[in-house]
């Protein structure tokens, strides 16, 4: 559906905001849905609040809600495991199905389908219980980073600058997943893409630049302080532009996503080449959001943005319940 193209918010039906839920970014969905559940009900849609942590499967099917739109960040909800339970029940969603989401949520293996697919992302290992981080920090150099695969919104991430800080790195990031990634350090300028639609008509909007403090983008700045600085469009030259918005179009094609997400990148400083960090497929929608800010860029508000959003929602894997 073009961006242009007028949508009667009626026809919607009575439409369920997922936001909550139980995941370790629980705090930013909330925030997240709250501005969906006002942006949609601001535009006439018949909207509800559903937050999975408080309210079972049962009573979202009792709800008959015409479709739905998922503004839950990480596992539960991003993982591909709501995504199937949607689909048992027949009700359109927002964003990527269910094997979309399951592989965009694990950052490894969405780098082996990138790198089969030929996207630019940074060296990795994969550290089990019994890795040789000596022969990892020989293999990526210093510094490293490493996070927990399945995690969003940068928790649990550590830069590792010396080698004897590399397992409290690992431990830390232990905590939150069995297996833990370690990922060559990038020095260079951080941008995210933002994407919207679907196959071939799947689109980057324009690039952010992220300037955040001592090149710090954690938690606190992404979501909470004023101190990050965003450049939309990004400064950048006409040929690079286009050069990482093709990449960001491959890789969302190479994970089939659908509805929207954004992709971060980072362009190394020694030679401008470009290397793709995660997917994020159900992307934050708070005031300091990224795909909000690009669809600005664009000329869409907020609040047309998620109608737009919305009116994607669909059925991956069956057909709708009121066609059964």
């Amino acid at each position: 559906m073009s961006a242009n193209t007028p949508i009667d918010t009626r026809a919607l039906g009575k439409v369920g905001v997922l936001f909550g839920g139980r995941s370790a970014e629980r705090e930013i969905s909330l925030i997240s849905g709250n501005g969906v559940l006002q942006a949609l009900k601001s535009k006439g849609v018949d909207a509800h609040a559903f937050d999975p942590a408080e309210r079972s499967l049962a009573e979202l099917a009792a709800e008959k809600f015409d479709r739905v739109f998922i503004a839950l960040h990480g596992r539960y909800g991003e993982d591909g495991s709501l995504q199937g339970a949607l689909e048992q029940l027949g009700i359109p969603y927002t964003g990527s199905g269910v094997m979309a989401s399951s592989v965009g949520m694990d950052k490894i293996t969405t780098k082996i389908v990138w790198l089969a697919h030929g996207v630019p992302t940074p060296k990795y290992a994969v550290i089990g219980d019994n890795a040789d981080l000596d022969k990892v920090v020989a293999e990526l150099g210093l510094p490293l980073i490493v996070k927990p695969p399945l995690e969003g919104s940068t928790i649990g991430i550590t830069k590792v600058t010396r080698a004897e800080e590399f397992k409290a790195a690992v431990d830390l990031a232990r905590t939150y997943d069995k297996v833990v990634l370690a990922e060559q350090f990038i020095q260079g300028r951080e941008f995210s893409v933002p994407v919207l639609g679907a196959g071939a008509g799947a689109r980057a909007l324009p690039i952010i630049e992220i300037v955040a403090p001592e090149g710090n983008y954690d938690y606190q700045n992404k979501y909470f302080k004023d101190d990050t600085k965003y450049y939309c469009p990004a400064p950048l030259d006409e040929q690079t532009t286009r050069t990482i918005q093709a990449h960001v179009e491959n890789a969302y094609r190479a994970l089939g996503c659908e509805g929207w997400g954004r992709i971060d990148v980072l362009l190394r400083a020694s030679d401008n080449a470009p290397f793709l960090l995660e997917v994020n497929t159900s992307p934050g929608m708070t005031s300091h959001s990224l795909v909000p800010m690009a669809a600005r860029a664009e000329g869409t508000s907020y609040e047309d943005l998620c109608v737009q959003i919305l009116a994607s929602a669909s059925l991956k894997l069956g057909q709708a319940k009121d066609q059964k």
